[in-house]
């Protein structure tokens, strides 16, 4: 019996490849958005921490210089947040951008594989028109014979 063998089996290959590298990158810029969005709240909360101290300074006796020095360092913590924020929508962006190009990798690989699937259903009916055609010629041979 013949086996099945689709001609463009590589393509389908290397459609599957594409796919499966689509999604490393997507797991990849997933990864760096996690980070970027965790490293923005460590510095929210450590401004929040420094906000805290700013108010406790004023209500004791501290001196105007370390005043100044907390409230400086709110100012670089608040300026860090903001890269930082440009940083999460750069890295959603690239989430949004990998997902669209896994997307389409998706449906590539869909297409050829449900081209595939349908070379593999034509080969079948001709195999099994092909059997047939064989019984037929067995079963007449067979006749033929008999009736000698």
């Amino acid at each position: 019996m013949t086996r099945f063998q689709y001609a463009y089996q590589k393509i389908v290959d290397l459609k599957t490849s594409e796919k499966s590298q689509a999604e490393w990158q997507l797991s990849v810029v997933v990864g760096k958005l996690s980070q970027e969005e965790l490293s923005l709240r460590k510095l929210r909360e450590d401004r929040a921490a420094w906000s805290e101290k700013l108010q406790n300074a004023s209500v004791h006796a501290v001196p105007l210089t370390e005043i100044l020095t907390i409230q400086t360092y709110i100012d670089f913590l608040d300026d860090g947040i903001l890269r930082k924020l440009r940083d999460v929508k750069k890295a959603e962006s690239a989430v949004e951008a990998g997902r669209r190009f896994l997307s389409d990798r998706m449906v590539d690989e869909k297409a050829w594989l449900k081209s595939k699937e349908h070379a593999l259903h034509r080969f079948k009916s001709e195999m099994s028109v092909k059997e047939q055609n064989a019984l037929d010629e067995l079963a007449t041979a067979r006749f033929l014979h008999a009736a000698h």
